[in-house]
């Protein structure tokens, strides 16, 4: 890619006029100057894109696409990445705020281990050993079903080689989870490197998609595909592992629905309990207290030596 940025950033936008400046400043101020910051605004009807193209007028670094019609969160994501130019990538949520340090803490581990897809930050500091740390398949769906969890990171916390990230077919188009769908079906064959947590502010507000009752449908789905992989031949787990796994997931199934419950959420609860794939034997087979460990899924630590 000839005259091409080290990195793409790409901010996808609707309605966001209240954050929208500081996201962009928070991507403008980065220590590391090489890159290239892409925005699609998504059919705002605030003054989202008229903020948007004040700030491209005056930095050159920033490209402006405008979408004919509403695609959706992960519809948006999946058009910008088209758009990207650097052998970098890396998402920018428009209510968020990246670190000035953020993508210098991201990009030069992931360009001194060859071996990794992508890296992933945290919103605090990884359990089990210091960063950079390369994980297998293996070690990532260990770190997820045996540890404390890694899928749950939304597409913010990585930095993508965006070849490999095209190759891995990019975030599913759906309304919500497709970044836990993402990682789920990621990291069965890529490697993915975690480096240190705390990089950008993760925005809470009531506009969030994360919050709309129709989330509840589309999370129920993902554990669904959670539970169909921990059965599928294509799950880097086998044996004893497998089945402990299968027996964290479900205890984590349960007790997602008692909070719907403790909350009122009954709605809720009802539709988890019918979406997420589980029979009655399999609630009678697996569901016991959760077996969880700090050293599942540290290169070394976990039964699987350093990669």
């Amino acid at each position: 890619m000839n005259n091409a940025p080290r990195i793409s950033v790409l901010l996808t936008a609707y309605n966001r006029e209240e954050y929208i400046a500081s996201a962009i400043e928070s991507v403008l101020a980065q220590s590391v100057t090489d890159f290239e910051l892409i925005i699609c605004d998504d059919q705002s009807s605030d003054r989202t894109a008229a903020i948007i193209d004040d700030y491209a007028r005056r930095d050159d670094r920033i490209r402006v696409s405008l979408n004919q019609r509403n695609l959706g969160d992960y519809g948006n994501r999946r058009h910008i990445a088209r758009l990207a130019r650097g052998e970098f990538l890396k998402y920018h949520d428009s209510d968020d705020i990246m670190y000035r340090h953020c993508l210098q803490a991201m990009v030069e581990p992931l360009e001194a281990e060859p071996r990794a897809a992508f890296a992933l930050s945290g919103a605090r500091a990884w359990p089990g050993g210091a960063c950079p740390m390369l994980l297998t398949p293996r070690l990532a769906y260990e770190r997820e079903f045996l540890g404390f969890g890694l899928f749950q990171q939304g597409p913010a916390s990585a930095l993508f080689r965006t070849a490999a990230f095209r190759d891995l077919g990019g975030f599913p188009e759906v309304a919500f989870a497709g970044d836990y769908l993402f990682w789920l079906r990621a990291c069965t064959t890529a490697n993915v490197l975690l480096v240190p947590g705390d990089l950008f502010y993760y925005r809470t507000h009531a506009g969030q998609e994360l919050v709309k009752p129709s989330s509840a449908a589309a999370y129920a789905r993902a554990a669904a595909e959670a539970w169909r992989m921990l059965n599928d031949a294509q799950c880097p787990l086998s044996g004893a592992g497998r089945e402990l796994a299968k027996r964290n997931f479900v205890f984590s199934q349960a007790r997602g629905v008692y909070r719907h419950c403790r909350r009122g959420h009954f709605a809720a609860a009802r539709t988890a309990l019918g979406l997420v794939g589980l029979r009655p034997a399999d609630w009678l087979t697996y569901l016991r207290l959760p077996r969880r460990s700090v050293a599942a899924g540290v290169p070394g630590r976990s039964g699987e030596a350093a990669p």
